[in-house]
């Protein structure tokens, strides 16, 4: 099995300046590692079939989880279960790095409210 980065990953960018590296892509598993920049976030929304995992790598991320705001640290994660609306956001003068997991993967099924 051939060993992955952001490196060698496939890169794309999304909202305002942020960037994703697809580490695992199949029809049953997702592993992404993102990266938003200060002061940016992704809007609100939520998966109706995906559970995920949010892993913080470097940086401190703001999730908004059902309407309950949680800091998460290096070293810390959480869980997103379907259904529940969520948002994360970097509210610090660094940039926020982590990796998200979902199962299945969530393209394609996301709601933004």
């Amino acid at each position: 099995m051939p060993v992955v980065s952001a490196d060698t990953a496939g890169h794309y960018e999304w909202g305002d300046g942020c960037d994703g590296w697809h580490l695992v892509r199949s029809e049953r598993l997702s592993v992404i590692q993102e990266r938003i920049p200060p002061n940016a976030a992704e809007k609100r929304h939520y998966h109706e079939s995906a559970e995920q995992f949010f892993y913080v790598l470097s940086g401190v991320a703001t999730m908004e989880l059902d309407g309950e705001m949680f800091a998460i640290h290096p070293r810390q994660g959480i869980h997103v279960r379907a259904g529940v609306p969520h948002r994360i956001s970097n509210r610090h003068r660094s940039d926020l790095v982590f990796t998200v997991t979902s199962t299945p993967p969530s393209h394609g099924d996301r709601v933004e409210i």
